[in-house]
């Protein structure tokens, strides 16, 4: 059995008696007790079936300026419902694992994962700055499978020694809740593998703590040889305030392009206001909509599956609204499939 993820330490200090980063001490000060995040709210704990269970197996974690854009008050407030642990989440439901993508089988070197051709996805870091209760990664057993081990050595030399892979995706946990000389370690190493032509970077970073969009991590980002898609996690319009627009701003100009992939989830964003409107304040913001994933369906999360009939009627209808641009490939995961599978 594969242990629930257990939250990784902080991103470390800045050497030599500096100060660290805003967007690191903003991360150390993240709310991690739910019965404080409620508080916050003026909600009741005891009315919301808020599970201690399920915050000792997978801990609350929600950055304070995230919190700020849920709405006091409203226990249905869509950001709110992707981070608060329920007593849903330890009922064993049939048909879901604790492996749900097949990330064990595609395993090709230490934290590296081949599932499709061309691509190497590095699995950068086991931490976040947000927990959201629908991690497919929720049990992934990061403290063995993490590519920046040993310097990233292993991870690099497995990429190297594969022709075929011209693009490699860093992810996680979050690869941007390393340091950035921790990830120009990477990049640095990874300037010496000749078939690479396209970086790629999945992060929710700069939606839950866009402070972490600071300078050096643009100047890293801007002295890229290579192409950059920053694919950003954003599930609901509210994700969206004037920092987080700043922050896709600098990305831009650092020059990378900019996607988003959703996640169609129950009582988040379930009906066809909600998905157009989370497409359209994410276009306003310079992130094209990419992906709208149906729930991979790890356990745990069963109380977010949205049915396939719903979810084809829902993408039907935002397509007869928006225009093409704007409407996000309704997409499954399933483990073995040479890519994601149309719905």
């Amino acid at each position: 059995m594969i242990p629930a993820a257990h939250p990784l330490s902080h991103p470390a200090p800045s050497q030599g008696g500096a100060a660290p980063p805003r967007w690191q001490a903003l991360w150390r000060e993240a709310v991690r007790d739910p019965r404080e995040l409620l508080g916050l709210l003026g909600l009741d704990p005891d009315a919301l079936g808020m599970s201690d269970a399920a915050a000792a197996q997978f801990p609350l974690r929600v950055p304070r300026g995230f919190v700020a854009r849920m709405r006091h008050g409203d226990p249905a407030d869509p950001l709110l419902r992707q981070v608060l642990p329920l007593d849903a989440e330890m009922r064993p439901m049939p048909g879901f694992s604790l492996d749900a993508v097949g990330d064990g089988a595609a395993k090709a070197g230490h934290g590296v994962i081949r599932k499709y051709r061309g691509r190497a996805l590095l699995i950068a870091t086991g931490s976040c700055a947000i927990n959201c209760r629908y991690c497919f990664r929720r049990h992934f057993p990061y403290a063995a499978e993490t590519a920046a081990a040993a310097a990233w050595r292993e991870a690099v030399a497995a990429i190297a020694a594969d022709p075929d892979i011209d693009e490699v995706i860093l992810s996680g946990g979050d690869p941007w809740s390393l340091a950035t000389p921790k990830l120009a370690e990477l990049t640095d190493a990874l300037k010496a593998v000749p078939q690479l032509k396209r970086l790629r970077v999945h992060t929710r970073l700069p939606v839950v703590l866009p402070e972490r969009v600071d300078a050096a991590l643009t100047e890293w980002l801007a002295a890229l040889p290579w192409p950059v898609a920053v694919v950003l996690h954003a599930n609901h319009a509210n994700e969206f305030d004037a920092a987080v627009d700043a922050a896709m701003r600098r990305l831009r100009e650092a020059g990378a392009s900019l996607l988003n992939q959703a996640v169609l989830l129950r009582g988040v964003n379930d009906s066809v206001e909600a998905l157009a409107a989370l497409s359209e304040r994410s276009y306003a913001a310079g992130v094209l909509p990419y992906y709208l994933h149906q729930l991979d369906r790890v356990q745990g999360a069963a109380h977010f599956e949205v049915a396939d009939e719903q979810a084809l009627a829902l993408h039907r209808a935002l397509a007869a609204r928006l225009s093409g641009y704007l409407v996000p490939k309704l997409v499954r995961e399933v483990a073995g499939d040479p890519g994601k599978r149309p719905l």
